[in-house]
């Protein structure tokens, strides 16, 4: 049975570790700074494994040490945002936190894979790899699945569609500059802008509904007011993880490491990668239409200048 450990045990963690029990996809490890906050989580979880008859290992622990020769390793760790806070807010103490986490990777388990959840995302795991050594193909970006996934929710409410008949993709930065790819959205096969003049949806609404998407993180925060979202992100890592552990091979938007795709180098920026046993088996370069290709390229500019502050601060 594969070993999971889950470095952070707030909402995302909690929800992660149950997910990984219900799937059955390994052995769970939950480690959290907060002393006995892991340990009773996980201990309330294996009281409910005979429920179920599920038979996996779960420990709770303080003890970052306990990461040790993780087939995967997912990170939830750090401050959430709150009302009025962007995800650019974060990058100080998070990247305090990833330094030591990035650490503890490459002393005890440097042959994971890691997926790292922490805002602001493309930064985070880029701090990740720098900090850890890690190989390039062993550590991602948990971002464009659950930006897909919530264009996609918007797109099936107003479109009155099952969200199973919507393909679509999130590529760019996790934040307000990603890039929702109309050129390659549609419904059951059907292009996006076809379908909406038939269904009389008018492309002002349907900026609407990129907006509300790129702004999606925020809205839930404005709403839950101490917290940030943590069923869909923990969904969307669960997915990366199973193409990994159970080598499925999936097309997944995340944030990779580029080094020349796209003609970018040194950045962690969300396109179209294979996940599969080996980690990143592959990372797709789509032709952008004129539209995405300026709007890909100012998010690239926007992570960029987050990843030139964790620069600053790695001296």
């Amino acid at each position: 049975m594969k070993k999971i450990s889950l470095i952070g045990a707030g909402n995302i963690g909690t929800i992660l570790a149950y997910s990984i029990s219900r799937k059955n996809i390994g052995n769970i490890v939950l480690v959290d700074i907060i002393e006995g906050l892991a340990e009773g989580k996980c201990l309330d979880l294996g009281q409910s494994f005979p429920v179920d008859n599920i038979n996996l290992k779960v420990k709770g622990t303080n003890k970052i040490s306990e990461i040790e020769d993780s087939d995967a390793i997912i990170i939830t760790a750090g401050i959430a945002r709150k009302p009025g806070m962007s995800r650019d807010d974060l990058i100080e103490t998070n990247f305090n936190i990833m330094k030591k986490i990035g650490l503890a990777i490459k002393e005890y388990s440097p042959k994971s894979f890691v997926i790292c959840i922490t805002n602001p995302l493309d930064a985070m795991v880029w701090c990740l790899k720098e900090i850890s050594g890690i190989d390039k193909n062993s550590i991602v970006g948990m971002a464009g699945i659950l930006d897909s996934s919530r264009f996609k929710f918007f797109l099936g409410q107003e479109l009155n569609v099952s969200f199973e008949n919507i393909q679509t993709m999130v590529l760019g930065g996790h934040g307000d500059t990603m890039v929702p790819l109309l050129e390659y959205t549609s419904i059951s096969g059907i292009p996006i802008k076809k379908f909406i003049k038939k269904n009389k949806v008018s492309e002002n609404r349907l900026n609407e509904i990129i907006e509300r998407t790129r702004n999606g993180g925020g809205e839930v925060v404005s709403l839950l007011k101490e917290s940030s979202a943590f069923f869909s992100p923990a969904s969307s890592a669960i997915e990366m993880l199973e193409s990994f552990i159970f080598d499925q091979k999936k097309i997944l938007p995340c944030s990779a490491f580029l080094d020349g795709e796209y003609g970018i180098n040194d950045l962690f920026v969300g396109v179209p990668v294979i996940i599969g046993q080996s980690g990143i088996e592959q990372i797709i370069e789509l032709d952008l239409d004129e539209k995405s290709k300026n709007q890909f390229n100012n998010s690239v500019l926007a992570v960029e200048e987050l990843i030139n502050k964790c620069k600053k601060l790695l001296v």
